[in-house]
């Protein structure tokens, strides 16, 4: 039974859906906590995702273990009132069986969330049967119809941050191929940095919107649209970013040979200002 009765109205899920398909890429900034979020809304950014990674690690948490379950629900039925389309990540499902999975993207639905994020990645750092991850979308699929699932496949991403090489592109096109034929809306490969894989990819996906994680130094914006990338997502670069900035900050302030504070500090918020960003909470509702 498909759960449709209840969150946002379908017109929010079809504009989300065509920001996949405009004629640029949709960069997608990911926010780690309430005034990230709203400060993204304000300057403009038509949809937001989460981090798992931020939220977690904001908590003191472990990413991708299922441990931010709470705090990530909890976040995105918050920043869900900002107006903006949200999506968020929710690791490997939040549930062990595909319907468990499915009750966790009806309660986001229900509270505005318009996307998810669903990984094959699991925490011992292998990968899930595509059997089995092609159930959980489909899971979802039925019980949210409307929902936008973006599936994930950490073919690339567990080879990167476990130093090992990743397997043919071969590989990861079956896995992704198979998530399309159950019912995926987009694909995520993060990790996938090689433009000419990149490139392959896009072109054997077609209409279905293939999502890269923005990697510095080694992409740029326009060269990805050039590529057929039509989301590009910033991941826990922003919450890093935010983290390196206000220990070299504080840093400056004792150590007179590091960049001064008042260059560090030019341009800052103010106290009004982000004291202001909870006023966007105040009575707010999805779009």
């Amino acid at each position: 039974m498909s759960d449709t009765s209840d969150g946002p109205a379908p017109d929010r899920h079809t504009a989300f859906r065509r920001l996949h398909h405009g004629d640029r890429p949709l960069l997608l900034p990911n926010a780690w906590d309430h005034a990230s979020a709203a400060a993204l809304v304000r300057r403009g950014f038509p949809a937001i995702g989460t981090t798992s990674l931020g939220v977690a690690a904001a908590a003191g948490l472990p990413d991708a273990t299922g441990a931010a379950r709470d705090g990530t629900l909890a976040l995105a039925r918050g920043i869900a009132r900002l107006p903006a389309l949200v999506t968020v990540d929710i690791e490997g499902g939040f549930g062990d069986r595909p319907e468990e999975v499915a009750a966790v993207a009806a309660e986001l639905d229900r509270a505005g969330v318009v996307g998810v994020n669903i990984e094959d990645g699991r925490p011992d750092g292998t990968l899930a049967p595509p059997a089995r991850q092609c159930a959980v979308i489909e899971a979802v699929k039925e019980r949210v119809p409307r929902l936008f699932v973006n599936a994930r496949t950490d073919t690339h991403w567990l080879a990167a941050i476990g130093g090992g090489t990743p397997p043919s592109l071969a590989t990861t096109a079956e896995r992704i191929e198979a998530y399309v034929r159950a019912g995926a809306d987009g694909i995520f490969v993060p990790a996938l940095v090689d433009e000419q894989n990149i490139g392959a990819l896009a072109d054997d996906l077609g209409e279905t919107p293939l999502n890269i994680l923005f990697t510095p130094g080694r992409h740029t914006y326009e060269r990805l649209a050039e590529l057929g990338v039509r989301r590009i997502s910033c991941g826990s670069l922003l919450f890093r970013a935010a983290l390196d900035h206000a220990v070299e900050l504080a840093w400056s302030i004792a150590h007179p040979d590091a960049p001064g504070p008042a260059d560090q500090a030019a341009g800052l918020p103010t106290y009004t200002e982000a004291q202001s960003l909870a006023d966007d909470f105040t009575g707010a509702d999805p779009l």
